[in-house]
């Protein structure tokens, strides 16, 4: 599966943005979907989750009650809405999928959208 994600931009402090991952190639709702950010010069870390259905969700600690991720399987795209964002989010955002495991491990999935910048100004 081919995944392009786009919507990130320059945010303040407070400010929220939505991000979008288009999928193409093969049957979206085969995929867990999960989205992950790097910050420069860190590990690419774990954001969140969704399984096949959009049934179940999991999110990292760090932005649990802030983000929400979503999927619309008949668009074949998912989601992450961001809230209250807060500059150490500001990162690359990348959306990944996975034909097996439900993870929060980035060695699970093996298909990657090319990242979208998201920078949060305080």
């Amino acid at each position: 599966v081919q995944l392009q994600a786009f919507g990130g931009g320059l945010v303040q402090a407070g400010g929220s943005l939505r991000l979008s991952c288009a999928a193409s190639g093969r049957t979206f709702s085969m995929y867990n979907m999960g989205w992950f950010r790097q910050a420069p010069g860190k590990e690419r870390d774990f954001v969140a989750v969704i399984n096949r259905s959009g049934g179940s969700t999991t999110y990292a600690d760090s932005v649990k009650g802030r983000f929400s991720i979503s999927r619309d399987n008949a668009k074949n795209t998912v989601y992450l809405e961001m809230n209250s964002l807060k500059p150490e989010d500001t990162a690359d955002y990348y959306c990944a999928a996975s034909d097996s495991a439900y993870s929060t491990l980035a060695s699970a999935y093996r298909s990657w959208g090319q990242g979208t910048q998201v920078t949060v100004s305080s």
